[in-house]
């Protein structure tokens, strides 16, 4: 059954449910088919801010007032009920709506909370939120809280919901029931129903969540460390052997103040590797011994100290009411929640189902999330060289949780796991490869040496050369252990590369490997090619570099309309440069008489329909250009900076092509998200080579 709507109606059937999981991965699934997504809340408690909203306007970009996204507080809206006024309360929840509804293509619509209906026992019922998502024209998606629930209760409240909100007259996309924690077969429906288990780390609260509701002082650690997940909660109150016995993984550590034993063994322990902690709480409002804090600051646990004035027992009972909640500020649990929706949940078949006419033209959101997705149903093996780096663990932890690809990292198992616990992050789904100790080794030297045994590369030399982390993932690729490499957060783009150029080569009918940028603006995605690879191509490999970007264009979801640049537009000009690039074009047209091309043209030309009908008037390119092609390194480099810079673009890449197989470059200053997306082109990329 196909239906077209507008707007996704997201409803728990009871109090819990874990609606903001479903709501971000719904949220999430319409992103990818339209430029831009709206947000509304029929209901809000009017006396704190409301957590979906806050994190979906933020994470979509919905540059609308909060308040704009609401219909009414519960408050309100239980006193006009009281006053016999409910028409006019489900009016003016409609108006608001259609007020949002007007200003997007796609809407997702969170339903009221049936526990958080403040002072009275407001409009809270199922029949109010199906009354509203029919007026909406909403297509309904109900959430069934699975949380320690008997698999009976959940497959008949599955089954209620159903049928109630169709009796109703609600129109019923899917039905999923949440947070999961056994077996379960949900009963034969119309609709599709969908289980997602119970996730520890998205239900789980942060340090920084414990120490906000237990109004705790922060003793010692950083930001980072206040983002750990708390997965558990241990009372240290025994000698110290007998504690270390009882230590669990992600456990927040709860201890007197004065036990300064167990203060240094628990984080002796964090940092020796025997257990990971979430963080320690020092109760009774005692502060440990100036010397004990200075000697744990040294053992650089990367573990938060929190000290409250309760006792144990007060504290214990205090964390165990402590939810934790999705937030834009914690993306390390939005990502785990968004991963757990997308394994568990029928993306394609939902989209199917929901109709939504999809944008013609790629702006920067769809291009990021579409991204994640399809690399997620390649799920390729993409290799990290710099194993330990920060950024590089920050951005495979959100890869893992995601099941965006599957990695492995290089460096010292030892290092790599230091780090990690440092940082709080989690990447046990990966592999982690020491080069210099790899079985892989004499395999790799053998191998390089035949490749490079023309230029006097000795099996001893080779022998020497492969451990370097770069040249081991590029072996690793090209011997077939993974299926693409990612890596320039610390290395320059030559040290990245080279090997590539080496080892993997060019395509058989590429004469030179080039690299694009995906330049993200406000409203849209361009493609800038060459900005990193190439100091001066001749008319030939200018042709090579066109061709290329073109065909990874198509290969991301954009229209090639090909801009061959030049200080001239059309017969403007003359002189070497624009010679070279009229001959380039040229050989394009001959090579790709498919391909939309311009040149030689100017920017302003290639961009700007204003312009181009005064210089190029007619043209398929002029003023609609989706592909840049610069004619050589100077230009093009500072042009994709100076965007960047200037237009607040955020620039993907560099992202290589013509090699045999995926290996890409990243900016020294790449951020997290710049490596996911890197990593994700890459497994996209290695997809299509079918690699």
């Amino acid at each position: 059954m196909d239906l077209v709507a507008r707007s996704v109606y997201l409803t728990s059937v009871s109090s819990g449910g874990g609606k903001s999981t479903v709501a971000l991965g719904l949220a999430e699934l319409l992103s990818r088919q339209v430029g831009r997504i709206g947000i509304f809340r029929p209901l809000v408690r009017g006396d704190q801010p409301d957590p979906i909203l806050a994190l979906l306007s933020e994470r979509y970009r919905v540059e609308l007032p909060i308040e704009d996204l609401t219909g009414t507080t519960y408050t309100e809206a239980t006193g006009m009920v009281a006053e016999g006024r409910r028409e006019q309360l489900v009016s003016r929840i409609v108006e608001r709506y259609r007020a949002v509804e007007r200003r997007f293509p796609a809407v997702v619509v969170v339903g009221s909370d049936f526990a958080d209906g403040g002072d009275g026992a407001g409009p809270r019922e199922l029949a109010f939120n199906a009354r509203l998502a029919t007026e909406f024209g909403s297509v309904v998606v109900p959430v069934v809280d699975g949380y320690e629930q008997e698999t009976a209760t959940i497959a008949a409240a599955a089954r209620g919901a159903y049928h109630d909100l169709a009796d109703l007259g609600a129109t019923v996309l899917a039905i999923v029931a949440n947070r999961v924690t056994g077996p379960l077969t949900l009963p034969e429906l119309p609709v599709p129903g969908y289980l997602i288990p119970e996730v520890p780390s998205v239900s789980a609260p942060t340090v920084a969540e414990v120490a906000t509701a237990l109004g705790a002082t922060q003793l010692g650690g950083d930001d980072t460390a206040l983002s750990r997940d708390v997965l558990d909660y241990v009372v240290g109150a025994a000698h110290v052997p007998t504690l270390l016995d009882h230590l669990t993984e992600g456990a927040l550590v709860i201890m007197p103040g004065d036990r300064d034993d167990l203060l240094v063994a628990t984080n002796a322990a964090h940092v020796a590797g025997q257990v990971a902690l979430s963080g320690l709480v020092l109760t009774l409002g005692e502060a440990p011994d100036p010397r004990t804090m200075r000697l744990v600051e040294r053992l650089r646990p990367g573990l938060a100290v929190l000290s409250v004035p309760s006792d144990s027992y007060d504290t214990v009972a205090a964390c165990n009411r402590i939810e934790g909640r999705l937030s834009a500020s914690n993306p390390r649990k939005v990502e785990a929640a968004l991963g757990a929706f997308e394994r568990c949940v029928d993306t394609d078949d939902l989209s199917r189902r929901l109709r939504v006419t999809r944008s013609e033209r790629v702006t920067p959101l769809m291009f990021e999330y579409d991204l994640i997705d399809r690399a997620r149903t390649q799920r390729r093996h993409v290799v990290l060289p710099e194993g330990s780096e920060e950024r590089i663990l920050r951005a495979a932890e959100i890869l893992l949780r995601r099941g965006v690809v599957e990695l492995t990292l290089l460096g010292r198992p030892d290092d790599v796991a230091r780090r990690t616990r440092e940082l709080g992050v989690d990447i046990a789904d990966a592999r982690v490869i020491d080069p210099f100790t790899s079985e892989w080794r004499d395999e790799f030297a053998d191998g390089y040496a035949r490749l490079r045994g023309h230029r006097g590369v000795t099996r001893d030399l080779a022998h020497d050369i492969v451990p370097q982390p770069n040249y081991f993932g590029t072996m690793m690729v090209w011997a077939g252990y993974a299926d693409g490499m990612v890596s320039g957060a610390t290395h320059t783009t030559a040290a990245t590369i080279r090997p590539a150029f080496e080892i993997i080569r060019n395509l058989p009918d590429v004469s030179i490997a080039s690299s694009v940028f995906f330049m993200l603006l406000a409203d849209r995605v361009l493609v800038y090619g060459d900005c990193a690879v190439n100091p001066d191509p001749d008319a030939a490999q200018l042709a090579d570099i066109a061709i290329s970007s073109a065909d990874t264009a198509v290969r991301f979801g954009i229209e090639p309309r090909v801009a061959m640049l030049s200080y001239s537009t059309g017969s403007s000009g003359t002189g070497a440069d624009v010679e070279k690039v009229a001959e380039a074009t040229r050989r394009v047209r001959e090579r790709r008489p498919d391909l939309l091309v311009e040149g030689p043209i100017q920017y302003d030309a290639a961009i700007d329909p204003a312009v181009a009908a005064t210089k190029l008037p007619g043209s398929t390119v002029a003023g609609r250009a989706t592909v840049f092609v610069f004619p050589d390194l100077n230009t093009g480099n500072n042009t994709y900076k100076a965007v960047q810079r200037s237009a607040r673009a955020v620039a993907v890449g560099p992202v290589m092509q013509g090699l045999r197989r995926p290996v890409n470059d990243l900016s020294r200053g790449a951020t997290v998200p710049d490596i996911v997306n890197t990593v994700a082109i890459t497994a996209i990329q290695a997809g299509e080579a079918g690699t």
